[in-house]
């Protein structure tokens, strides 16, 4: 039987891409999954999750990512309903990977607060049959999502690095990083607008203009 495992990384970034990423497997490997010690890739090392990557494609059947970018995110969030509309984003995401990877079963890491419904929501955007076992945490539970979730967070991390080497040191993205803060002050207070790799929609984002748009009109 043909199973697969799709997680994200970086839903709450300011800077950078949402990506999903989907792995398929035959059920009768997954103890070579266990063996290369998979778990949810935020146990790992950045180090240990670029090796386990190759591993991973090496064992699989198939591996795929999508990527949503900024622009993509802000239009959903800006949007009424916003949670429930990016919740809706994800599903279609994962719906496309699915469609890619047909497999015969499905595990999913649920974004929405009621795990059931977001697999309902994936269900609606595929037009095959599929069993879909979306749960809470499934990337701690079962190895094949922890598979996607490795995959998703190394793909988002070199985006990131990418980004960097361009830009400049703009921390990991997340609100919660000095760092970040920072280059959104300096890229504001230089260009008066982000650009599109940052979310322009967070609340993060929108203080940080803001605030700047306050300290030009002391100055005028």
């Amino acid at each position: 039987m043909l199973i697969a495992g799709v997680d994200e990384a970086g839903r709450g970034p300011v800077i950078g891409p949402l990506v999903i990423a989907g792995v398929s497997i035959d059920e009768s490997d997954l103890p070579k999954l266990v063996n290369l010690g998979v778990k949810d890739s935020k146990l790992l090392s950045p180090q240990r999750r670029e090796k386990l990557v190759s591993q991973i494609k090496k064992v699989a059947l198939n591996c795929h990512t999508v990527f949503l970018s900024p622009p993509e995110i802000d239009i959903v969030v800006e949007s009424r309903r916003k949670l429930h509309k990016l919740n809706r984003l994800e599903a279609v995401a994962m719906a496309r990977l699915l469609t890619i990877l047909k497999p015969d079963v499905a595990y999913v890491d649920a974004s929405d607060v009621l795990a059931d419904r977001f697999a309902e929501h994936i269900a609606e955007n595929l037009s095959f049959k599929l069993k879909i076992v979306s749960e809470h945490k499934a990337d701690v539970k079962y190895p094949i999502v922890s598979a996607a979730s490795i995959i998703a967070k190394v793909e988002r991390d070199k985006v990131i690095s990418q980004l960097q080497k361009k830009y400049g040191n703009m921390g990991c993205g997340y609100p919660s990083d000095s760092n970040t803060i920072k280059f959104l002050e300096d890229w504001i207070r230089k260009f008066g607008s982000y650009p599109d790799f940052v979310r322009k929609s967070w609340k993060t984002a929108k203080r940080v203009k803001s605030e700047a748009d306050s300290r030009q009109k002391k100055l005028q």
